[in-house]
């Protein structure tokens, strides 16, 4: 993977809670991963290239930070909840 640079400023104090330069460059990439994954910029297939990791755990990060991985619109939740009352209709026959 091709990488760059970027100096930035932060707090010293941040260093008190026992990040190395390697967790906060880390930190850094996550949070620029899960920004353009949750303006719809990037898919989380996308966001899990970037950071190296698999789809699977690229999720499983979404969940530790509270982030929904699915952000239906209501039209949109109504038509998978129809489409699961048909699923169940079939079963039942």
């Amino acid at each position: 993977m091709n990488e760059t640079t970027i100096q930035i400023q932060i707090p010293m104090s941040f260093l008190q809670f026992g990040f190395t330069e390697e967790d906060i460059e880390r930190h850094v990439a996550e949070w620029l991963a899960l920004s353009l994954f949750t303006e719809g910029k990037i898919s989380s297939g996308k966001a899990a290239k970037l950071l190296g990791i698999n789809r699977v755990r690229f999720l499983d990060l979404l969940r530790t930070r509270g982030i929904a991985y699915i952000n239906y619109t209501p039209d949109e939740l109504a038509e998978e909840f129809a489409a699961v009352d048909v699923l169940k209709t079939k079963d039942c026959e």
